[in-house]
């Protein structure tokens, strides 16, 4: 046998590891993990989006104008307004009726929302279960529609389906810039928020020791237009609480007649400061503008003197809102209001006024740091998306623990006082847990407010990609920030859970919400900035996306294709598996073996394969029959030629073979038999099916190590077992797949392998014919002439 191209290899291995079958050569097992998902799940570019992930040169969107008179009973919690919209209908479609969203009506008992309501099937019920059972028993939301008419006061025909409602117009409203206008009158009752949950509604502080005093918050609190899209037409989905809001931009201007002592935060700018705050309010409104910290608006001092009387009358405060896509108010006696000024450099919006409102219950956790929370958001996201485009950025802390609005946000978190002792404190957690929902729902502005993505269908454009900007956020206010979601090792229990859905499901479908359009796609953004794409292409790419899509409404399909135009990297096998699939990661470090290539010095090779050969365990069985002569040990006669010679000794024939080849081949190929190189083959398994780019940490004898990052296409051929090679001169005493904890890979068992070299031999032969080792050796027999051999050597 010719030894010229043989591979000498040393497995480094802890422990033997059971035969595994090669699963990706079994018939019909095959999958193709990086095949192109244009074609196949994306759809077809268009002159609306194009693609390349922008929005093509016929994109289009609607318009829509509101002014709204509204006034808030403090008596009844009844909210009552009139509307008048403007709508702009930009598509190249004319539109003989319009779809607009009743989100209260999920609180009327006949709603979809209510009479499908589900419940765990347990032996127990909670207090908070039994408590909204009996209010909705009592009590029942939703808008009353006093009246819908046209521009000239006549009444419009309309009909109202579970939480939407549908006006029938005297003629279609035409299309590339065909207006209507309409006016619509309604009331609904707010909903005690801490009862029956929701996004707004009103908490009342009536406790023994308590002042008596409201705080109202007001969402989805009037009839609003529903979007008409180029991809989906009218988006009339019932809204089931979970699946949140599609909505189209366009002006405010908003008038708020509230109890004369209510100070408000809304959306947009105060327009009428002069009539509802004092000389002393304004005064400090305008240093707030140029401070380097908070400055009081309304003290708490002033708060707390409000608390204690009630004024007979009532104030309007007035908002105005350039192209926002929703509004939404608080309002209370009880708020004291803090603001200071936030820089940019951005010439539309240079000087943003970041502002707190909350009561003294939430004292002293939200004047240390929820204003700077929301001047550290605007800053970060800044970077990675693009400036904050609006004069306004408020925090209020009232009974909606974390909802956000264009330019307002409702945030929950206070300090605790002790029932006995009065003791005021807060938890670590309250505190990161302000600072973090704070960052998160002013984050919200960016992701869905300005690149405003479907709430109603993908929950992960928007709580995803915030998410995963929060994380940063909160690693850029404190490296040991306690972050909840984000890091790739934190999500590893979710991806091995059972009922898991697809990140791309429809947003009402969703399992285990949290994780799943929170969690999974920040974790996801985070290893393609770290470890797929690097920080220098992602940041490009996600900045590009941001930007394109600003004021805009991209699809899940024009942010993959940006990320792809932009970083010039294929992430088709990055998109099916972490927004496709429920696979989870799990990459096995099944065996090292180390190769040196049996060259020129076949001797030396031939001690090395004997060194390998007699290092491995003799057979039990062997063993166990130690004492029992063999056959060939007691007859002499039954021994020939292959049990005296050693089969790896070096034959005439190998080194005739070894001459005549080397004389065949060029000097640079002669170089090949002169390589020392140690040639490391590396086994991976994919476990999970998620296939992942493979960091890997080598340990060197030296005491050295390297981290080599495999990229994800070394599965391309084989997604389930791959073989990696690595060619270095020195010797390796340990491999380690994700030492750093950046893949989320959920098993860490099979992920090292450390420990003394176990001999393995791997030959690889260049000749076609039978292994004769007597030919070799120059060894002839002929019929009758068998000879007897002495004992027999090893073999």
């Amino acid at each position: 046998m010719s030894a010229v191209s043989r591979l000498v290899l040393a497995a480094l291995l802890l422990a033997p590891l059971p035969a595994l079958a090669d699963p990706i050569r079994q018939k019909g097992d095959w999958q193709d993990k990086f095949r192109q998902l244009e074609g196949e799940d994306w759809p077809t570019p268009t002159d609306y989006r194009n693609a390349s992930g922008a929005p093509g040169h016929r994109y289009w969107q609607q318009k829509v104008d509101y002014d709204v008179k509204v006034a808030l009973d403090e008596t009844t919690k009844v909210v009552r307004g009139t509307e008048t919209i403007r709508y702009r209908n930009n598509s190249p479609d004319a539109l003989p009726y319009l779809w607009l969203l009743l989100d209260q009506n999920e609180y009327k008992r006949s709603s979809i929302a209510q009479l499908s309501q589900t419940v765990p099937d347990s032996g127990s019920i909670s207090i908070a279960e039994i408590r909204r059972a009996t209010a909705m028993r009592e009590w029942e939301g939703g808008f009353t529609i006093a009246a819908v008419r046209g521009a000239d006061g006549q009444p419009l025909a309309h009909r109202v389906t579970d939480t939407l409602m549908r006006i029938e117009l005297p003629a279609p409203v035409a299309g590339n810039g065909g207006e209507v206008v309409l006016s619509i009158d309604w009331s609904f009752p707010m909903a005690e928020q801490k009862v029956v949950d929701g996004r707004s509604g009103y908490e009342c502080f009536t406790a023994p020791g308590e002042d008596g005093n409201c705080i109202f918050e007001g969402a989805q609190w009037f009839p609003r237009l529903a979007v008409y899209s180029d991809y989906e037409g009218w988006h009339n989905k019932a809204f089931l609480s979970s699946g949140e809001f599609t909505l189209e931009f366009g002006d405010y201007r908003v008038a708020l007649t509230v109890p004369a002592d209510h100070v408000v935060s809304a959306t947009g700018v105060l327009q009428n400061p002069g009539e509802v705050l004092t000389a002393a309010q304004r005064q400090r409104l305008e240093q707030a503008k140029g401070a380097a910290a908070p400055v009081y608006i309304v003290t708490p001092d002033e708060a707390v003197a409000a608390e204690r009387g009630r004024a007979s009358g009532t104030r309007t405060w007035t908002f105005a809102a350039q192209n926002v896509r929703d509004f939404g108010w608080a309002s209370s006696r009880k708020f004291a209001w803090d603001a200071m000024g936030v820089r940019q450099d951005y010439a539309a919006a240079p000087l943003v006024m970041a502002m707190s409102f909350y009561p003294k219950e939430a004292r002293p956790l939200w004047d240390a740091y929820s204003t700077k929370a929301i001047a550290h958001t605007i800053d970060v996201y800044g970077k990675f998306a693009f400036p904050y485009p609006y004069p306004v950025a408020q925090s209020v802390n009232g009974p909606v623990g974390g909802m956000e609005y264009p330019m307002i946000t409702f945030n929950g978190p206070r300090p605790v006082k002790d029932a006995k002792t009065g003791q005021l404190t807060y938890t670590e957690r309250a505190k990161t847990g302000l600072i973090g929902v704070v960052i998160h729902e002013v984050g919200h502005d960016w992701f869905p407010m300005i690149v405003n993505s479907d709430e109603r269908q993908w929950t992960w454009m928007d709580e995803g990609l915030n998410t995963f900007l929060q994380f940063q956020a909160e690693k850029l206010w404190d490296k040991d920030f306690p972050s909840r979601r984000g890091e790739p090792k934190d999500i590893a229990e979710y991806m091995l859970s059972d009922n898991q859905v697809p990140l791309m499901t429809q947003s009402d479908s969703v399992l285990q919400f949290g994780a799943n359009g929170y969690g999974k796609p920040a974790t996801a953004l985070t290893i393609l900035r770290e470890t797929v794409l690097g920080r220098d292409l992602f940041d490009r790419a996600f900045r590009e996306y941001a930007t394109r899509w600003r004021f805009k409404r991209p699809t899940p399909y024009d942010f993959f294709r940006t990320m792809e135009e932009s970083s010039g990297v294929d992430l088709d096998w990055f998109w099916r598996g972490w927004f496709y699939s429920t696979d989870h990661v799990d990459i096995a470090l099944d065996k090292v073996v180390e190769g040196r290539i049996a060259g020129a010095d076949l001797e030396a090779a031939s001690r090395d394969r004997r060194a390998i050969r007699d290092a491995e365990s003799t057979s039990l069985t062997v063993r166990n029959n130690a004492g029992q002569r063999t056959v060939v040990e007691r007859d002499p006669a039954t021994r020939d030629f292959y049990d005296t010679q050693d089969r790896l000794a070096v034959s005439p024939q190998d080194r005739r073979d070894l001459a005549e080849t080397l004389e065949k081949l060029s000097p640079d190929d002669r170089k090949a038999f002169r390589v020392t190189d140690k040639f490391y083959r590396f086994t991976f398994r994919n476990v999970g099916g998620l296939v992942m780019p493979v960091p890997l940490r080598l340990t060197f004898a030296d005491g050295s190590n390297e981290m080599v990052r495999i990229p994800a296409e070394v599965w391309r051929y084989d997604p389930k077992v791959a073989v990696w090679q690595y060619v270095t001169d020195k010797t390796i005493t340990g491999a380690e797949v994700d030492p750093l904890l950046e893949i989320a890979d959920a098993d860490r068992s099979n992920n090292i392998v450390r420990g003394t070299i176990r001999p393995a031999v791997l030959e690889i032969e260049d000749i076609d014919d039978l292994e004769d080792r007597m030919k070799d050796f120059d060894v002839q027999v002929k019929p009758g002439s068998l000879r007897t051999y002495p004992a027999p050597v090893a073999k």
